[in-house]
């Protein structure tokens, strides 16, 4: 605390002035500033101990098998994209979005060449604008902030010399900073991609600054409030992305005007972020859990009520109003599983399927779990592996949502007051996806299918084999049994020949059958590619 007297006993025949003069306050930023902004460091992360993560012997071979058997491919080094673009500012924006997002990162740079660069900008792109958004401290006003926001269309992406220091911090003031490197990269786009990428960053500034002039400290009004502002900052990406895809070539041009699914997929992943980052937004004062749901719980009427998780009234009330909010994000599930339907090129299928899949698994691990009050709930490192692996193909994305959704449905609680709810959320998931029996089936039906194929083959060499043995110690009719290896042999021929009296045909009948049939089929871009040409 620094003041001067009042004027009047300044002293000095009213010629004395100021003794301390005007007194400059420099912001300090608490957390890790080489993160992110915001609380982001200010909060605890709940993670599984090393020990624990070894233990599941199935994600640590999902590591394994990501990290060196099948690695997500990077088509960054495509001659078509290292003959079109600068190639120094196309690695600052390979390297600083690895920085600002390492999760998107190898996802993005797995897709087909012709837009892996279009998605890399757009992404960076509004990450610029987000941070500008997310900054609580660098502008003098909410009207200066404001006027950044609603002008950044036509400044960031007009003006090839614009940038922006002060703002951020870490790698997302890098960004800011060096913004004309990925203005070069924006600028050698094709007049579509640069058209969709300017109209979804102006929307979607001029959504934010309706938002930034609101008093977000204790969430957002109300579930239309809510939807609202997940559809600005999520919904819209989700558009920006169909219309992309759409404009590569690589699916149909219906895809552009898929906008309910392509909104609701967007909303279904911010809403999933908004339920896990509860504490890390209270603490940095800006919120978006609906006040409509929340105050039906905090007796306080405060959204804080949440973070005293030692008193037990406290904890029932909070997972209560967890589990209200994380149905409501699950009831958004199935539209994203249409979406997904919609979809042809197998890399663009995985690049959406993922961030859908590891959303229900966050879904999942928060459901009725008193630590999204106490930090940052995250699944295992090694779940996400195991995720990545799934989303290759429609049935492992369809076995995932349906296997998380079960799971949470054997967690909610019958007191509960959405218990009813959470049950039809997922039972419509459940409905919409390959249910588990399916899955069996037809896994089941792959191994009759090459056993089909095997045993044939073992009857063969077997009998040459015993045929043979025959023949060379004289014996008139079936060789005596000598060794251990002809032992072994006979009973290979037998197994082989019981397994085809009993369940030789089982697997032509089964595949045979439309239950078990895929119904959605996935093409690489490089095969879609060669069929255009």
């Amino acid at each position: 605390h620094r003041f001067d007297p009042p004027r009047e006993h300044f002293g000095g025949a009213g010629k004395a002035g100021r003794l301390l003069g005007n007194l400059v306050v420099t912001p300090v930023r608490k957390g890790n500033k080489e993160l992110k902004q915001g609380a982001y460091g200010k909060v605890k992360i709940h993670q599984e101990s090393k020990l624990s993560q070894l233990k599941r012997l199935d994600e640590v071979f999902a590591a394994m098998t990501l990290l060196y058997i099948k690695p997500l491919h990077s088509n960054l080094d495509h001659s078509s994209i290292s003959a079109t673009f600068n190639k120094s500012d196309l690695k600052f924006c390979d390297d600083i979005l690895s920085k600002v997002s390492r999760s998107f990162a190898a996802v993005i740079r797995q897709l087909p060449p012709p837009m892996l660069v279009d998605v890399l900008i757009f992404y960076l792109v509004l990450r610029a604008l987000d941070t500008v958004e997310d900054d609580m401290t660098a502008f003098s006003s909410v009207e200066v902030k404001i006027k950044h926001l609603i002008q950044f269309h036509k400044t960031a992406l007009a003006d090839p010399t614009w940038s922006m220091d002060g703002v951020g911090e870490g790698d997302e003031r890098k960004l800011l900073q060096q913004f004309p490197k990925c203005h070069s990269v924006y600028a050698d786009l094709s007049p579509d991609s640069r058209r969709i990428i300017a109209d979804i960053t102006a929307r979607m500034a001029n959504g934010m600054a309706e938002f930034v002039s609101k008093d977000l400290g204790q969430g957002t009004a109300d579930i239309k409030e809510y939807n609202r502002y997940c559809h600005f900052v999520a919904g819209l990406v989700g558009e920006g992305l169909s219309r992309l895809f759409a404009a590569s070539g690589h699916e149909n041009a219906s895809l552009a005007s898929e906008l309910h699914l392509s909104d609701q997929m967007g909303l279904f992943l911010q809403k999933t972020n908004i339920i896990r980052d509860y504490l890390e937004d209270y603490v940095d004062g800006r919120a978006f859990w609906p006040q409509k749901v929340w105050k039906k719980y905090s007796k306080s009427g405060d959204l804080g009520y949440f973070r005293h998780q030692h008193l037990a009234p406290n904890r029932t009330a909070s997972l209560s109003c967890l589990n209200e909010l994380i149905t409501d994000a699950l009831e958004l599930a199935p539209d994203c599983l249409r979406y997904l339907s919609k979809l042809q090129c197998a890399e663009i299928f995985q690049f959406c399927a993922i961030p859908q899949i590891m959303a229900m698994a966050t879904l999942e691990k928060c459901f009725d779990n008193q630590d999204v009050f106490t930090g940052v709930v995250k699944i295992r490192k090694g779940m996400s592996c195991k995720l990545i692996l799934a989303s290759k193909e429609v049935e492992g994305v369809h076995d995932t949502f349906s296997r998380l959704a079960r799971k949470i449905s054997r967690r909610s609680r019958t007191g509960d007051p959405s218990h009813a709810r959470t049950l039809r959320a997922c039972e419509a998931i459940c409905e919409m996806t390959v249910r588990s029996s399916e899955m069996t089936n037809r896994s089941l039906t792959k191994v009759i299918s090459i056993c089909n194929y095997l045993a044939p083959v073992l009857i063969a060499n077997c009998s040459t084999y015993l045929y043979m043995r025959r023949s060379a110690l004289g014996d008139s009719a079936f060789p005596s049994l000598h060794q251990t290896q002809d032992v072994v042999v006979l009973a290979i021929l037998f197994a082989a020949v019981v397994y085809l009296m009993s369940f030789g045909l089982m697997g032509f009948v089964v595949a045979g059958d439309s239950t078990f049939r895929q119904q959605h089929t996935l093409i690489p871009a490089a095969e879609m590619c060669v069929s255009k040409k």
